[in-house]
């Protein structure tokens, strides 16, 4: 049986701040209308139910002539947009392919192929040995060597995350539109697909076939440290632009935002299992509120991030840089993440928890892990050079299935999908003291309104045909500076809530974003953040409750948020 989750939203009204969206469903589908049979589940009427078709699902940039898939091309591609005081190299696109203008298309690895003859495995950093690990150093090093005009040398390899996360790369078909594959859809098949041919570069340079890309398992206890291969400094593995402070055998912290914890390393491993349980079970009940927000052609990029990559991702790169330098380079920033050696370990990682949700929601029989079916996603593409040096073409739907890739994962468990938070006992649920809130509003402190539930105890088959959730939308940030905010619910004294508790109902966390316009001022980032509730107010036994509380606590930056608001989505 899948498991429920629920949600809240805010807007002032007197004495008390009440929004109530009680014709919000979000359906993301092709179709204006329902069946009839799901809307006899659902308990809704039909003009209960909204239904969002393609062309509406993100913001779009204007033109009428949005949706489809998006696609990039090396003409549409430009010098970055970077944040103040960068540290060089600062051109971010691939070189011009020798043998044609034009990519090839992608196919599959056939056993005829002499790399890959059979499947590789990927081993967790911790646990492979010294000589697996003396590969991955060898394959750095022969990548550093090659010439800064070989697409495969290390250099081009940092510089697709570069370009794919800068604005470099613009939409083929709406050039004065940015392609950004973070804050969206795009997170986990990209970045699979940018370790696909990392990992048959480096198999190549190596020699060796079987070579398999090494992950950094900081979501198990045996794998929160920082591996000591990376701290070396004589290895080609250590990067000098980090956070000198967690060098092993500091354990990660996947909630860090610049704040050392004083937690013991019990405690540390506790928050962080919680963490992950909440970023993978908890408000990930759907494939838009883990993969991220629909990002078609012809709209305005980021429209909002899925929980894995908000944390622990966003986390781990922000506790692996160095906060010394303005913009936290090298992995806490997106246009340098790629020059660390660290940073393949650690997406490595993220496309493991890719299978793992799969896995979990099969195991588990939640229904909405699943990944999406939408043709705009799946024919959507990215360019890459292969191990030939030959421009590639590679589509979404090429990179679903890591079988036909012939590739695997070694097991290292999953710790965390029975760390499911407790509760906070005695908190005080007096809302009479509420201030009224003007939205939009300027997050400069912290912020608690009490929000008005369009339907309460809804039975066991409305909340498995819909999730309740709290959409905060027109999140305004400056890109020039890292940003984080908590949110909790029912919880308007919060500090007594532990840092992994489970009032806590998310988080958003966003690495300094390399945007800059012609005056060198910050430019905005604006997207949106979505937390599932409905486990959440069964836990705080709240699901009767006609109100319930959201507290918005800023923890650095400056944030403006447009809109709160309640909606039912299924897909």
């Amino acid at each position: 049986m899948a498991s429920t989750r629920g949600a809240c939203a805010p807007l002032a009204v007197a004495a008390f701040v009440f929004l109530v969206c009680a014709a919000a469903t979000v359906v993301y589908t092709t179709s204006f209308s329902l069946s009839t049979a799901l809307l006899a589940v659902s308990g809704l009427r039909p003009d209960d139910v909204f239904t969002i078709p393609h062309a509406l699902t993100t913001k779009s940039s204007g033109n009428s002539n949005v949706g489809g898939p998006l696609h990039t091309s090396l003409h549409t591609c430009r010098k970055p947009k970077l944040p103040p005081n960068p540290l060089p190299p600062f051109y971010c696109c691939p070189p011009a392919s020798a043998s044609s203008s034009e990519p090839i298309n992608f196919t599959l690895p056939d056993l005829a192929e002499p790399l890959r003859v059979r499947h590789i495995t990927r081993r967790p950093v911790h646990a492979v040995g010294a000589e697996y690990m003396a590969k991955y150093e060898r394959a750095i090093a022969l990548m550093k060597a090659l010439p800064h005009t070989d697409p495969r040398s290390f250099y081009q390899m940092a510089n697709i995350h570069c370009a794919y996360c800068t604005g470099s790369y613009r939409q083929t078909t709406h050039p004065e539109l940015d392609m950004q594959i973070h804050f969206s859809w795009f997170f986990f098949p990209f970045h699979r697909a940018y370790l696909y041919f990392f990992e048959r570069i480096a198999a190549k340079l190596l020699g060796e076939p079987d070579f398999a890309l090494p992950f950094w398992s900081w979501d198990v206890p045996d794998g929160m440290r920082m591996p000591p291969e990376f701290a070396n400094s004589s290895s080609p593995l250590y990067d000098p632009v980090r956070n000198p402070r967690h060098a092993p055998p500091r354990l990660v912290d996947l909630g860090f935002l610049g704040v050392e914890s004083n937690r013991t390393d019990e405690q540390q491993i506790q928050h962080n299992l919680r963490t992950m349980y909440k970023q993978m079970i908890g408000n990930a009940a759907l494939p838009s509120l883990f993969h991220g927000q629909p990002f078609r052609a012809g709209q305005f990029d980021k429209p909002g991030p899925g929980t894995v990559e908000l944390s622990p991702h966003n986390t781990v790169h922000t506790w692996t840089g160095d906060i010394a330098p303005t913009n936290v380079e090298n992995m806490g920033t997106y246009y340098s993440a790629g020059r660390d050696p660290l940073f393949y370990p650690h997406n490595s990682n993220i496309d493991r928890l890719w299978e793992a949700w799969r896995e979990v929601g099969a195991a588990r029989g939640y229904r909405g892990h699943v990944d999406f079916t939408d043709r705009d996603w799946l024919d959507s593409s990215f360019l890459f050079y292969d191990e030939e040096s030959r421009l590639v073409r590679i589509t979404v739907r090429d990179v679903l299935d890591i079988e036909k890739l012939r590739y695997k994962f070694d097991g290292v468990g999953m710790p965390w999908v029975d760390a499911r938070p407790p509760t906070t006992p005695n908190m005080r649920k007096n809302k009479a003291l509420l201030k009224s809130v003007r939205i939009p509003l300027s997050l400069h402190k912290v912020v608690t309104v009490e929000v008005r539930r369009p339907q309460v105890l809804r039975s066991t088959q409305e909340k498995e045909a819909h999730e309740e959730v709290l959409v905060i939308d027109g999140i305004e940030t400056d890109g020039t500076e890292m940003v984080k905010f908590d949110v909790y619910v029912n919880a308007m004294e919060h500090e007594k809530v532990e840092p992994s508790g489970r009032e806590l109902a998310g988080s958003y966390m966003c690495l300094s974003h390399p945007r800059i316009d012609g005056t060198c001022k910050g430019m905005l980032v604006e997207t949106s953040m979505r937390v599932a509730l409905n486990e959440l107010l069964e836990d705080l036994d709240a699901d009767g409750d006609d109100t319930v509380t959201v507290t918005l606590v800023p923890r650095h930056g400056k944030v403006k948020i447009r809109t709160l608001r309640i909606v039912y989505m299924v897909e």
